[in-house]
């Protein structure tokens, strides 16, 4: 196919053709077999390369990755139409009035001074939305979806229950709490079952999670630049120690040494 194309527009309308080409009849076997169930996982796959690529800040690599990206969107879309559903430009239309409509601040006449003045006038006109279109939750959690990441689930619901009241009211009674659920997870394993045990973890890591947010830090990204820090000091230990075999302290020692190359 031609590849003469100079404009965004242009552009995006090539990758919707091809995507068609390769669904067709004549097109290929493998992108023809697909469906809304087998694509997911491929999704949430390119999603988390796209987080590792920011993480990275390599932007060569973000630029692959986005673009794999809105292959999956597209492929989505191409399926939809199929099926006489929709079509990507449905979705474009969708998601450029949805963004006008929620930023009167912007395209209209309302003030926001605050980014918190944004999402609270967001969250407003998003459960307007709802109720005009007469979609009614049975509570105010149905709304987060349940196979997502359990952090950014403990977030979600945290901030939800926070907005109608039901929070702390400074990060210190936070720590309070997280003091206290320290202490119950030691007294649980003096007798405990695994079950309680369990039960006492999870606890703990819901209190962290709301520690974070108090703190305005996302607690999944948080949590994975430690996990990368981790790969790269125990990649340091591990090429200078022979391993397994080394004892605890020379690759303690090591660890340390690891610690003063971070960026």
């Amino acid at each position: 196919m031609s590849t003469s194309v100079t404009t965004i527009g242009e552009k995006f309308e090539r990758l919707v053709s091809i995507m068609a080409r390769l669904r067709a009849p004549s097109g290929c076997p493998w992108d023809r077999d697909q469906n809304f169930d087998t694509i997911k996982p491929y999704l949430l796959e390119e999603t988390y390369e796209v987080l590792d690529a920011i993480d990275r800040r390599d932007w060569t690599g973000l630029e692959e990755e986005l673009g794999d990206l809105m292959l999956e969107a597209v492929f989505f879309a191409q399926m939809a139409s199929e099926e006489d559903k929709f079509d990507i430009g449905d979705s474009l239309d969708a998601v450029c009035e949805k963004l006008i409509r929620r930023h009167p601040h912007v395209f209209g006449d309302a003030n926001a001074k605050t980014a918190d003045d944004v999402k609270r006038r967001w969250d407003e006109i998003k459960a307007d939305e709802k109720k005009s279109k007469g979609i009614e939750e049975k509570g105010r959690l149905e709304s987060v979806p349940r196979n997502m990441p359990a952090l950014v689930e403990a977030q979600q619901i945290s901030s939800k229950a926070g907005a109608v009241g039901f929070d702390w009211e400074n990060p210190e009674q936070v720590l309070a709490k997280l003091d206290e659920e320290l202490h119950e997870l030691a007294e649980a394993r003096k007798s405990a079952t695994y079950a309680q045990i369990e039960g006492e973890v999870g606890d703990l890591l819901f209190v962290l999670v709301n520690l974070a947010r108090f703190l305005r830090v996302d607690p999944e990204q948080a949590l994975r630049k430690t996990n990368a820090k981790f790969r790269k000091r125990f990649g340091y230990v591990e090429q200078r120690a022979k391993l397994p075999g080394a004892s605890l302290e020379e690759m303690e020692a090591l660890w340390q040494e690891a610690k003063t190359h971070d960026d």
